[in-house]
């Protein structure tokens, strides 16, 4: 049984500085993300190489985030399904855009990085062996036209290596 689900955010642009866009450096980029029920909204903007404000999220970043929540999210549940106890996840993904010189562009590629603490170190292969099932059930990742590597690392607590790759105990 297929079943559809629906989502509805708001934008609201917030930076016509009283002129509009009389000219391109005359109204900001500056805009902000809602949806009904959210404690918080997202403050966004443009990528700072577009007259953006770096302190504010932009959509690139954005995407990227919603890559990297989905494969943690179906991780997470594909661990659970495969008896993997997780203590820990975090990720540092990265993405590359190319502008195509006539406005426009595209995101090329993205490398999610997850590192992944589990409790038990007998489950160490099982539990690197599972970000393959999670990349197959992310519904972002299956909805962009770019491939998404996946680099995962998988410790045990008591094994957990730096971001670097050494090992500490």
């Amino acid at each position: 049984m297929k079943t559809e689900h629906g989502y509805r955010v708001e934008i609201e642009w917030t930076g016509a500085r009283g002129a509009g866009t009389t000219g391109y450096r005359d109204y900001g980029r500056d805009h902000t993300v809602s949806t009904d029920g959210k404690l918080h909204d997202i403050l966004g903007s443009s990528d700072r190489a577009f007259r953006g404000d770096a302190d504010r999220w932009n959509p690139e970043e954005l995407l990227l985030a919603a890559l990297a929540q989905c494969h943690m999210l179906s991780y997470l549940h594909v661990a659970t399904t495969n008896g993997v106890v997780v203590t820990a996840y975090d990720d540092d993904a990265v993405g590359t855009m190319r502008e195509d010189g006539r406005g426009g562009g595209a995101f090329t590629e993205v490398t999610l990085r997850p590192r992944v603490e589990v409790a038990d170190p007998a489950t160490i292969e099982l539990a690197q062996s599972l970000h393959a099932r999670a990349a197959e059930l992310c519904f972002i990742g299956a909805s962009v036209n770019f491939p998404v590597h996946h680099e995962p690392e998988t410790f045990a607590a008591a094994t957990q290596p730096s971001r670097g790759g050494s090992h500490s105990a």
